[in-house]
């Protein structure tokens, strides 16, 4: 221990961060074994000389792993972990959990364990330090000590990149004995060179995931919930301050007690070393949320401990607590499989007195006796008054009955009214409510009851049928009387308090019921009030109770009067029925007549009960019929318990337990600690026993807690969870608008009760009074077309003689109709003039031009050619002999093409085919070349037979031009197989590693039947598209066989064929690796139900996404692919390459809808360009002062760009007009990775997710007004607005979350079943925002 000692005062003087010596020995002088070099390796389960103590459970065997993690199990593959947060699926103790690397001889990992005495004195030292009273008597046995000692971070090496020098060297130790054990972390001064690694799955995206560092117990005993967790750090902040801070005083050092309970407890909590100061790495963050779990419905609540330590997380139980006696006769607390809920327990169970009785009113000196000429007020009118030697008493009269102070008319029909409150924990659901009505029906003649409780919310009304004893009371109050016998009202009257106890089996769940008498009313009405407090288990809808008779037991004192019994009912369900019961034990106290003499003992019989749930008036009702007479001689009470007549010893909140005879014991009731003489509430918030669910909070309440649902929530249907209100009445649907008729304007909810009126596309107005627009003055159409105009819309129809759409007309081939150039120009005269100044030609019979033209108004005549062009020289003036012209064959004709070069700057007859002064390239016999480029501008096209330019061909100058026309016999388009295998290998830097996969190709481009992954030995079999069949993968040494595939697409991927189309309405599309997601929405709820499969892009990682809402086309960009591409959301589009060179790694991106442009960011080449949506007049925007440009917005109305820039050293969000002008920074401060962007349209806020931070912010676009929506996120890529919600893709979730602008909170998320990231989002909707179509 000295040597120990005088390690940490040395430490202590320093008061720095901890020196290399600071680490335990370790290394190969001290026997250690050495972990395999590589990059997902693992130690073989390393046999423990003694067994220790793990979360609880004993551990004989110990692994290693390189990335950063101790378990007690074999790891699974590093992607089910190490990308994922807390909790993992197997118990893990993380000292750096993180993608780390020790290939290449890049740092080493050494484990052993160890009994020598100088390594257990080290580690006792640094444990008493952090635990200096509750570790001053452990002794350590054994110790296991793992050390990673300048590892580095897995990398993606290439041609052009070199080993990060960044490595990190830490410590885990576990010391322990045969009853505890203890977890030491250790972080020396320089050991963290880098905190985090990038995701594998990240491809050329600059993303860096922060290590976790903490405790995980894996699986949970049910699939459905996660395990427990302790997180110490998982965030940059958190991280940097493992070297210099700590909860031993020690910096560097962190000290957990891990064996003896189930709770991680961290050090410092009892008076740790006071020369460091002690400082959380992760600070708490009240009033935030956190992300519900993988495959869980739990909330992480955080939880702060007082010593200032680490903060502790996710405590979230993933087994029910029981009691389990101890040796000493108290109770502990142990761990079954579900979850559970604590009962209040403030009702015990033997006879308590009511609060407001005074027992001294029936203790009576001779001065001081009561009379009934003193009170025979007191009596019922309906009693008579009797006089005894220490006082009086009220007795009924013939044909009534009570105990004289209130007195009821035999077999008379009696009601009951009254109210109910309660506060239930129903599945993992919290319910309150507060005087719902409850009312009685009492036939005295027969003894039923019939009870009914209305405005119960579900789903606490379905899950009370089985709890008869609420409507029980009343049938043993009411009950037939037998001959010498009384029923409860003969004994109790109107005034008595009745508490119940129900324990339901097999769960455990306890109620209590406390029913309070408080007279009688006006019209004999019996008053009561009921409160009721607990946890009752959940029932499904559409299930009926049944329960059969019973017999019950009452035993009688002076002042209570008491029960207990098991009952069982039948849960039914269709065809299917399951038994279940309850143990209930109840008590009444009661202010009756100290000169009676009660029964001791009757029996209860009830030979009919039934429990129905109307669901359509919302009322539970119960029904009983029941008679009491006197218990059987057998039965009879040996002596009274001193549970029963209150002479026990117990202390509130302590159960009085009835043992044999007057035997007895105390125990403390669920929700609290002790034993019995002494009970401790345990607050279940705090440490983390709460089972509250997402958007609820927990609040400890004596012996129990409750979760109450946040602000605009409510619980959920099936008792788990809790569920935002049900929004708003839809203005639209219910008709309440002052929105133009909806042939003119559409009606849009906001979400909130209200909605704002928009005008339909071909229409202009404020949505209220919305008029046409006539779309033909901005003359739309073809020159060779009409344009018609008609309500909210417009059409073009070419002319006679020409075929085509209207906005694409040619001349019609082959028509018979056709008109001939001379024809169409007498037709059309001022729209196509061939010769100008208004003239009309005169065309022969066969519609040829006559070679003699004369102008009818100014008197010039001339001869022409075949073409109608004017002959030099041959016009005459007016009044003069016109010109002798030779027949039209005498003259050469040209064709179109010949004549639009012979005289380029007049307009042939027909449809203008090029424009701009191009001149158009002929072939031999005078046809227009398939490919035409502009001789000035550089631009190049192809068009058709008729020298019209074809859509989507056009390049920019100086890029390849466009193959135009059939391509060669002998030329063969890439196949999708070669395309991908180009696009990994060039990736890889052209030479791939072993581990690597690249995609083996036929020489025909189909993909190989047979894919094997690099030298790993795994092979299996593909489709035609590519895809793994299922099921094929073999194990290496084996090669399974495989058929040949189908050729695949051979241009471009295709839509799968059981992909369709999406639905009308907006939703949400999402990138993921290879294929693009649907995601419905349904006001602004996730219609999770409805998500699938958009479209499938075998080989690309799609990154930016966005939407042009005027064509419905989808824009994405492919790091993999280094591509830009498009897709129209109509059945049958196929995918569209529209930039295929010149990128590197192009990440965000945004679509002007208005400008008709599309802009990007390329992190690879730190720029930012713009183009065309067909990829045309491309050009760089920005390319200087950007270091890792990522997410980029648009506001197409005002014709702002926005974009970030996640420079670690300097990150920034900035802004320009969409033409490059007026370039600023907006946010540079108190911001770290902005990943998402985003621009809202209607509220005009620009939004931005940070990973860095955390944080969800929005501001004007001018910078001002900055405020924080949400400062609790979790790993957030990309991020959308949408009515009143954020949608962003988070790393950590792989999944789609939503949060409320307005509240922050977070309300939903979408967890797709093939877990991968999920990078861009964006919303579609019906409609364009912002500006008329």
């Amino acid at each position: 221990m000295r040597a120990a000692a005088a390690l940490l005062a040395a430490v202590l003087a320093l008061g720095a961060a901890l020196p290399r010596p600071g680490l335990l020995p370790h290394g190969p002088a001290r026997g250690d074994a050495r972990l395999r070099p590589g990059d997902d390796e693992s130690s073989p389960g390393l046999l423990l000389r003694r067994a220790l103590r793990l979360y609880g459970r004993a551990a004989r065997r110990l692994y290693v792993g390189t990335n950063g993690v101790i378990s007690s199990q074999d790891f699974p593959r590093e992607t089910q972990y190490v990308d994922d947060d807390f909790p993992t699926d197997f118990p893990v103790i993380a000292p750096f959990l993180a993608d780390l690397d020790t290939s290449g001889d890049r740092g080493n990992i050494y484990y052993r364990q160890d009994d020598s005495r100088d390594v257990l004195e080290q580690a006792l030292g640094y444990i008493q330090a952090g635990f200096p009273r509750s570790a001053a008597a452990f002794v350590p046995t054994n110790a296991f000590i793992a050390t990673w000692e300048e590892v580095g971070a897995y990398q993606e090496l290439s041609q052009d990149t070199e080993p990060s020098t960044k490595l990190n060297t830490f410590q885990a130790v576990i010391a322990y004995n045969d009853e505890d054990t203890y977890s030491i972390f250790l972080y020396p001064e320089g050991g963290l060179q880098f905190l985090g690694t990038r995701p594998k799955e990240s491809y050329n995206v600059q993303l860096e995931l922060p290590a976790r560092v903490g405790f995980s117990w894996g699986d949970s005993d049910d699939p459905k919930r996660d395990g427990l967790f302790h997180s110490l750090a998982s965030s940059e902040r958190a991280l940097r301050g493992l070297e210099r801070e700590s909860n031993t005083g020690i910096p560097g050092v962190w000290v957990f007690h891990v064996g003896s309970t189930e709770h991680v407890e961290p050090g410092g909590g009892q008076g740790a070393a006071p020369a460091v100061p002690q400082s959380p790495p992760e600070p708490p963050n009240p009033g935030t949320a956190s992300y519900p779990h993988r495959a869980s419905s739990h909330t992480a609540m955080a939880q702060h401990p007082s010593h200032g330590g680490p903060v502790l997380l996710g405590f979230v139980p993933a087994r029910r607590d029981t009691q389990e006696p101890r040796g000493d006769g108290g109770t502990g607390q142990s761990f079954s499989a579900n979850p559970s809920s604590y009962s209040s327990g403030q009702h015990g169970v033997g006879v308590e007195e009511d609060v407001h009785f005074n027992p001294d009113v029936f203790t009576y000196s001779a001065a001081s006796r009561e009379t009934c000429a003193q009170h025979h007020g007191q009596c019922s009118p309906h009693a008579f008054c009797t006089d005894y030697a220490a006082g009086f008493c009220c007795h009924c009269r013939a044909s009534f009955y009570g105990n004289g102070r209130q007195c009821l008319p035999e077999g008379a029909v009696h009601r009951l009214n009254g109210k109910v409150s309660g506060s239930l924990r129903v599945g993992r659901a919290s319910v309150r409510f507060q005087d719902v009505d409850l009312h009685a029906y009492i036939v005295g003649s027969d003894g039923r009851a019939y009870t009914a409780i209305s405005g119960v919310p579900q789903p606490a009304a379905r899950a009370l049928l089985p709890l008869l004893p609420l409507g029980g009371l009343f049938a043993w109050l009411f009950a037939l009387e037998e001959p010498g016998s009384e029923n409860g009202f003969s004994i109790t009257g109107a005034e008595f308090t009745q508490n119940l106890e129900v324990v339901f089996y097999p769960g455990g769940e306890t109620v209590q019921v406390t029913q309070t008498a408080e007279g009688l009313g006006p019209d004999n009405y019996l008053s009561l009030r009921t409160h009721i407090q607990g946890e009752v288990p959940f029932l499904p809808e559409n299930v009926t109770i049944h329960i059969t008779p019973y017999e019950e037991l009452y035993s009688y004192s002076s002042s209570a009067v008491t029960s207990s019994g098991h009952r069982e009912y039948v849960v039914a369900a269709g065809t299917a029925n399951q038994t279940l019961s309850y143990r209930l034990r109840q008590n009444i106290t009661v202010a009756g007549c100290p000169h009676a003499r009660p029964p001791a003992r009757q029996r209860l019989s009830v030979a009919r009960a039934f429990a129905l749930f109307d669901s359509h008036e919302h009322v539970l009702r119960y029904a009983l019929a029941a008679r009491i007479g006197p218990a059987p001689d057998d039965a009879e009470n040996p002596g009274a318990s001193p549970c029963h007549d209150g002479s026990h010893a117990c202390e509130a909140p302590a159960r009085c337990q009835p043992g044999v005879g007057t035997e007895y014991t105390c125990e403390c009731p669920a929700g609290y600690r002790g034993d019995g003489r002494g009970c401790r509430d345990v607050d279940e918030c705090s440490e983390g026993l709460s089972q509250c669910g997402p958007f609820s909070v927990c609040l400890n309440e004596p012996g129990s807690y409750r979760c109450e649902c946040r602000g605009g929530y409510q619980p959920a249907g099936d008792g788990q969870a809790c569920v935002p209100l049900a929004p708003p009445s839809d203005p639209c649907e219910a008709g309440r608008h002052r929105c133009a008729p909806g042939d003119r304007a559409r009606c849009l909810s906001r979400g909130d009760g209200h909605a704002t009126c928009e005008c339909l596309p071909g229409y202009t107005g404020d949505g209220i009074h919305c008029s046409d627009v006539d779309e033909c003055a901005e003359s739309p159409c073809h020159p060779a077309a009409i344009c018609y105009n008609t309500p909210g819309s417009f059409s073009c129809r070419c002319r006679p003689g020409y075929a085509g759409d209207g906005f694409q007309c040619t001349y019609a081939e082959g028509n018979p109709q056709r008109l001939t150039p001379c024809q169409h120009e007498r037709m059309y005269p001022r729209e196509v003039p061939p010769l100008g100044d208004g003239h009309v030609p005169q065309c022969d019979e066969q519609g040829r031009y006559r070679p003699l033209q004369c102008h009818s108004s100014s008197g010039h005549c001339w001869c022409v050619d075949a073409a109608g062009q004017e002959i030099a020289g041959t016009r005459t003036a007016p009044g003069t002999t016109p010109p002798r012209c030779g027949s039209p064959e005498s003259i050469q004709q040209l064709t179109p093409c010949e004549h639009a070069r012979m005289y380029p700057r007049e307009v042939p007859p027909g449809p203008s085919p090029v424009g701009d002064g191009h001149v158009p390239q002929c072939d031999e016999q005078g046809r227009y070349r398939p490919l035409q480029c502009h001789s000035s501008s550089g631009h190049c096209w192809c068009v058709d037979a008729a020298g019209q330019e074809i859509a989507g061909t056009r390049t920019a100058p100086g890029t390849t031009p466009p193959r135009c026309g059939s391509p060669e016999p002998t030329e063969r388009p890439p196949s999708m197989c070669e395309r991908w295998r180009q696009s990994l290998l060039e990736h890889y830097g052209g030479s791939p590693r072993g581990d690597q996969y690249v995609p083996q190709c036929e020489p025909s481009g189909d993909f190989a039947p047979l894919q094997c992954h690099g030298d790993s030995g795994y092979c299996w079999c593909v489709e035609q598209s590519g895809r793994e069949i299922p099921g094929t993968r073999s194990e290496p040494g084996t090669t399974p066989p495989c058929l040949p595939s189908v050729a695949p697409p051979s241009v471009r991927p295709e839509p799968r064929p059981d992909v369709s189309p999406p639905a009308s309405g907006t939703f949400l599309l999402y990138a993921q690796g290879q294929q693009i997601g649907y995601l419905p929405l349904n006001g602004t709820r996730l219609h999770k139900e409805a998500a699938k499969t958009l479209l499938s892009l075998h080989g690309s990682i799609v990154v930016g996404i966005d939407y042009d809402c005027r064509d419905r086309m989808i824009y994405w960009t492919d790091v993999a692919g280094r591509s830009i591409s498009r897709a129209g959301l109509e059945p049958g589009s196929e995918p569209e390459t529209i930039i295929s060179s010149g990128l590197i790694s192009p990440e965000g991106l945004a679509v002007d809808h208005l400008r008709r442009a599309v802009f990007w960011t390329d992190s690879g080449l730190d720029r930012i360009e713009r183009a065309r949506l067909d990829g045309s007049e491309r050009r760089v925007l920005f390319d200087s002062d950007l270091v890792n440009p990522r997410a980029i917005a648009v506001d197409p109305v005002r014709g702002n760009l926005y974009w970030t820039d996640w420079n670690r050293e300097a990150p920034k969000i900035e802004t320009s007009t969409v033409n490059g002008a007026n370039r600023r920074v907006l946010v540079h401060t108190d911001i770290g990775l902005p990943n998402g962007l985003t621009f809202d349209p209607f509220s005009k806020l620009l939004c931005w997710a940070d990973a860095g931070t955390k944080h969800l912010e929005c501001t004007f676009p001018d910078g001002t007004g900055r405020r924080v929506i949400q400062s609790n996120l979790n790993y957030p890529f990309s991020i959308v607005s949408y009515a009143n919600h954020f949608y962003h893709t988070d790393w950590r979730r792989d999944g789609v979350i939503a949060v409320n602008k307005e509240t922050g909170s977070f309300t939903d998320e979408y967890l797709p079943e093939q877990r991968s990231h999920l990078y861009g989002i964006t919303a579609v909707y019906p409609y364009c925002p912002g500006a008329r179509k």
